[in-house]
């Protein structure tokens, strides 16, 4: 497990970070994207003087130097009127080379783009597989999904291709601008006036759009989480019939979603058209203008055309930075929900921790524990020794915390400072390596997770490889060989996601299955037979008694013939130990435990 959380200050630190590794990529693609701007620009000037200097009858000597030569080597001007083929073939080595440079920065954006996009899911993924238990518990599902794709792709479009095209914009405007103040002044002053007009107008709609995208990205969250929500947990929705109110909801939260990116469409709409507008006008009057200097000899010809077309140049250019500007703030949204994420503490360990022997004795010392989110206290002031070896059972109603217990020992929960210490032999849990301490603790809940894979593959899920046999004999134990042996493809049997092909029990003994391959040396089962009947649970406690060795085993559960030939039980109550002691001296007691026992008793 990682060690190091790295916090980021800002944004810019973060898309550095991911930029790691691309680097080199988006570098070639400016390279390359400045070489096109040029080639692009060039076509122009050529055209300028070849109606000016080879076509018109303007005075040679006055055409710039380079142009001379150029002349001169192609023979002169009254060779070239002759032969205007040589120009046409310039213009298209000029077009050939913009062509390969054009094709050499959409490959290495390419490249760059996927190196991005890979590290960024990478660093996600590894981040949120070291997040706290209690982070996944206050972030829903589908709205991490939402940040780890939707936004992912975002930022990955704004670096890609918004940020480089706004270095190829700025490029192009100043060499373009650079060419046309050469032509003319007063004409590149009424060209340029319009750019500041179009960034500080559309700089104007920047935060306005901001805060719209950031409730659309916030509602399509939800919007992720509900339909999440529905298809894992389809069987429960169809077997109480819930279809109609949850398509009434899920109808409800598209529709908000929805007229959320109606309205913004209006605005950008609003924008964009407002946009056209003002770039029409500088088109217009640089035409306008233009045509009046050169009937009035103030340019010539050639003058005008270049101008012209580097006025035309200069138009998606600036439209586009004003777009750019706009989409910033879409990006910006995207990098602070996925900062949440990169910037949240993750799991650690203390420099000095252990890998201590798991068999020992498991101590609880005045342990109390309170949910962030409110509600009182779950435990208070539990305190009770594990035997190392033993079969220890935990008897409690619906939120006397037992589950807790469980869920601090393994450190999925940490304890506040005050509230309280676990130890394995002398050694409290804080300073035990996390990973060291939930590979020696086998977990199986009353809810088992099982991936979309085969039988084998989820029973062995626990192990790097897993031999066959291994996985077999564990599924005896678990009572899950002859089933499975039912099976047409036997162990190779596809498992639906959260094995939802399967029956609870089978679910249960699967689970049983995959923690018994590890073998660990403490074995938790939190309810876990609660959806197979008494015989194979007595069956299934026998197996684990003849097979376990010198394994701890903790029993969470409601039924006394699970817990009753336990060396010890506890009996929680609002989260406080109400009785302790072995199954007759509870019984002679005659308090909760028995008032259970008899209950449970009658229906046998």
């Amino acid at each position: 497990m990682s060690n190091k959380n790295l916090r980021f200050k800002s944004k810019k630190d973060l898309v550095f970070y991911f930029l790691e590794g691309s680097k080199r990529f988006f570098f070639l693609s400016v390279v390359f994207s400045i070489l096109v701007t040029i080639f692009d620009l060039i076509g122009p000037k050529i055209i300028q003087y070849t109606v000016d200097f080879c076509i018109g009858n303007s005075e040679v000597s006055v055409a710039p130097g380079f142009v001379l030569t150029i002349m001169d080597v192609l023979g002169g001007r009254q060779f070239l009127r002759g032969h205007l083929y040589y120009i046409a073939i310039i213009v298209g080595a000029v077009a050939l080379a913009s062509a390969l440079c054009r094709y050499s920065f959409r490959l290495c954006n390419a490249l760059g783009s996927e190196k991005l996009i890979q590290r960024m899911r990478n660093k996600l993924f590894e981040q949120i597989m070291h997040l706290p238990f209690s982070w996944h518990g206050q972030n829903h599902t589908g709205d991490i999904i939402q940040r780890c794709t939707s936004d992912v792709d975002t930022v990955r479009m704004f670096i890609s291709e918004q940020m480089l095209s706004l270095f190829r914009i700025f490029i192009r405007i100043c060499v373009a601008m650079y060419f046309m103040i050469g032509i003319n002044i007063k004409m590149s002053f009424f060209s340029a006036i319009f750019i500041p007009i179009i960034v500080i107008y559309s700089s104007f709609f920047h935060q306005r759009i901001r805060s719209e995208f950031e409730r659309a990205d916030t509602e399509e969250g939800r919007l992720s989480a509900t339909a999440q929500e529905n298809l894992t947990g389809v069987r429960v929705v169809r077997a109480f019939g819930r279809e109609q109110y949850e398509k009434e909801r899920f109808v409800k939260q598209n529709a908000e979603y929805t007229q959320m990116w109606i309205n913004l469409m209006k605005t950008l709409a609003a924008f964009w058209a407002s946009n056209d507008l003002i770039s029409g006008l500088q088109v217009m009057i640089i035409t306008v203008l233009g045509a009046v200097y050169c009937v009035r000899g103030d340019i010539t010809v050639g003058e005008y055309i270049a101008f012209v077309s580097y006025n035309s140049m200069l138009v998606w250019p600036v439209r586009a930075l004003g777009r750019i500007i706009s989409e910033m703030s879409k990006a910006g949204v995207s990098i602070d929900r996925i900062s949440h994420i990169m910037n949240s503490e993750i799991e650690h360990d203390r420099p000095d921790a252990k890998e201590p022997s798991m068999g020992e004795d498991i101590t609880f010392e005045h342990v109390s524990y309170a949910y962030e989110n409110g509600g009182g206290e779950v435990l208070n002031d539990v305190s009770f020794i594990i035997k190392g070896g033993s079969t220890f059972g935990i008897l409690g109603g619906t939120g006397s915390g037992k589950s807790t217990l469980m869920y601090l020992m393994d450190r999925l929960y940490d304890l506040d400072e005050n509230s309280g210490h676990i130890r394995v032999g002398d050694t409290d849990i804080k300073v035990i390596k996390a990973s060291w301490l939930r590979k020696n603790i086998g977990f199986v809940l009353q809810e088992p997770f099982l991936f979309s894979r085969t039988l084998s593959e989820n029973i062995g899920i626990t192990q790097k490889k897993a031999d066959i046999k291994e996985i077999k004999e564990a599924a005896k134990i678990a009572a899950l060989d002859e089933t499975i042996e039912d099976f047409s493809k036997g162990y190779e049997t596809y498992v639906g996601e959260r094995g939802v092909t399967l029956s609870g029990g089978q679910k249960q003994r699967t689970a049983i299955a995959q923690m018994l391959v590890g073998k660990p040396p403490v074995m938790v089962f939190d309810d876990s037979l609660s959806a197979v009947d008494t015989q194979t649970d007595a069956k299934i406690r026998h197996a684990l008694s003849e097979n376990i060795g010198d394994s701890t085993v903790i029993l969470i559960s409601h039924r006394i013939m699970t817990l009753m030939h336990a060396d010890n039980i506890i009996v929680l109550d609002h989260g406080r130990i109400a009785e302790q002691g072995t199954h007759k001296q509870l019984l002679e007691k005659n308090g909760i435990y028995k008032k259970i026992y008899d209950i449970q008793m009658q229906g046998t």
